[in-house]
């Protein structure tokens, strides 16, 4: 008899278990559902920065909602966000890229957000936050040089019919030292993105704290 209650006992345990897991991977997908569709929206309201690219490098600021979901989830979760994000915005929005710019925002995405929240799950700090967030920022440069420079660049030379020497002419009107893609992505997309990855960074440690309470359930 005491074998059965005992039994009994751990059934409903491990239903409650259960239960809550199911309950904690719903809670997941829809928290990653709403902050891609924030950021999908987010990325529609892009604008340029003249003094530092051509009016073709837009700025926006959908990063937020994938650094706020990655240290919230995970940094798997932050690759999903990216991902979803760029798909809603191709499939919503349309593209003036032929999917390139969609392609080219994932990598350099991910490349920002997933050290971040590496940094953060090994000790949720904000020393650690502002630590991942600096290294996002620097690889996202490097990413955004090499990914630019030599696929996305040609890349959309190619689909778009556009030359590369108008690229190259577009930068050396803000910047006359600019004479090949070298001097552009350095001259260019060193400084933009760098700016980019400082606001994105700023912004996202303001807001996640409070943030924090409704992802968390806190």
């Amino acid at each position: 008899m005491k074998r059965r209650i005992k039994m009994s006992q751990e059934a409903v345990v491990n239903k409650r278990i259960q239960v809550t897991g199911n309950r904690s991977k719903l809670r997941t997908m829809v928290q990653i559902a709403m902050l891609s569709a924030v950021s999908a929206v987010l990325m529609m309201f892009e604008f340029p920065i003249p003094f530092l690219a051509p009016p073709f490098i837009k700025m926006d600021f959908s990063e937020i909602p994938v650094l706020v979901g990655t240290f919230a989830m995970g940094p798997l979760a932050g690759v999903v966000i990216e991902l979803l994000k760029n798909i809603l915005h191709f499939v919503t929005y349309g593209t003036t890229t032929g999917g390139i710019g969609e392609l080219s925002n994932f990598f350099i995405g991910c490349a920002f957000a997933v050290p971040a929240g590496i940094f953060y799950r090994k000790r949720k700090t904000r020393k650690n936050a502002v630590l991942g967030m600096a290294t996002g920022t620097l690889l996202m440069v490097i990413m955004g040089c090499l990914s630019n420079a030599f696929v996305m660049f040609p890349l959309y030379s190619v689909v778009m019919g556009i030359p590369m020497d108008s690229f190259i002419a577009m930068g050396t009107a803000i910047h006359p030292a600019i004479d090949n893609m070298v001097t552009f992505v350095v001259l260019c997309m060193v400084p933009f993105n760098l700016v980019k990855g400082i606001i994105i960074s700023m912004i996202t440690l303001l807001l996640y704290k409070r943030l924090k309470v409704v992802l968390k359930g806190e």
